[in-house]
């Protein structure tokens, strides 16, 4: 049994989550293998083709659905509350149009969680997945389900949303779960520092029944920048290895198209490389 279990910790950023995809790819390109994943938010969705060891997976059904309106668009959040169609992208997409491999992700011997917010209690929720199949898949959608452009998810009894709420980049959680050995791929350049939520009243309104997820909103950006902190800290004490974008590009934003339909972001940045010790 190895004592110090390599773990990769996957950072989400809605389509900034494509710097992370193409990462991934080349992991599964240089067959490099890790004990254990966890993803929030975007780094939930496309962890889980790599476990199931999909390459280009994620990457290719981003760039042929990104324009659907039914993947992604303000008109769906206008209609149903979703940004993100929850039949379409957890249902329609990975069940029929751009299968996933199932039967390969139980069958890795690499361990997959998910972080989700808990709305009642405004803490993190970090769950093993051993299976997606039926509504197992929810957790990945409740990780990934942004506050304002998602329904609250209810599963095991829980109220759940986007995981980066809670816990943004859980390297601190999944080393003390034994991934000692952790790649941290972040979707934000070094330089990088979260400000203030400007949303924090419509917050308050929209949430009112839910008080501590209102200000786990509120504190975030301490939380986020501490979080960055002590990953630079450790990075540079040799603890763990990051993979980083080095710039964003000038299109940061989603915007909309004459249909409806959100455009992809393009990202432009390189990544970092390194080497363990031992």
């Amino acid at each position: 049994m190895n004592p110090e279990k390599t773990g990769l910790v996957l950072e989400g950023g809605g389509m900034r989550g494509i710097y992370t995809a193409g990462v991934l790819d080349v992991f599964l390109e240089q067959n490099i293998q890790v004990d254990g994943v966890i993803g929030v938010s975007a780094g939930a969705i496309h962890g889980c083709s790599f476990v199931a060891g999909q390459r280009e997976r994620s990457i290719r059904y981003n760039l042929k659905y990104c324009r659907d309106p039914q993947y992604m668009s303000f008109r769906s959040l206008l209609k149903t509350g979703e940004l993100c169609g929850t039949d379409f992208c957890y249902h329609q997409l990975p069940e029929t149009l751009d299968p996933f491999d199932n039967e390969a992700f139980e069958a890795s011997d690499t361990d997959f969680y998910v972080t989700c917010t808990d709305v009642e209690t405004g803490e993190p929720v970090y769950k093993l997945c051993e299976t997606l199949r039926g509504d197992q898949i929810d957790w990945v959608r409740a990780s990934a389900s942004m506050p304002l452009a998602a329904h609250i998810v209810e599963l095991e009894g829980r109220k759940l949303l986007d995981g980066g709420v809670a816990d943004s980049i859980p390297v601190a959680a999944f080393r003390k779960m034994g991934y000692k050995r952790c790649v941290v791929v972040a979707t934000r350049p070094m330089s990088y520092r979260k400000k203030p939520n400007r949303m924090t009243s419509l917050l308050r309104r929209v949430y009112r029944d839910y008080p501590d997820f209102v200000e786990a909103m509120a504190r975030r950006h301490l939380m986020y920048n501490r979080q960055l902190d002590e990953i630079k800290r450790m990075e540079d004490a040799g603890e763990i290895l990051v993979i980083r974008p080095s710039r964003t590009s000038k299109s940061t934003a989603p915007s909309t198209t004459r249909n409806g339909s959100v455009r992809c972001t393009t990202w432009d940045g390189r990544t970092g490389s390194g080497r363990w010790n031992g």
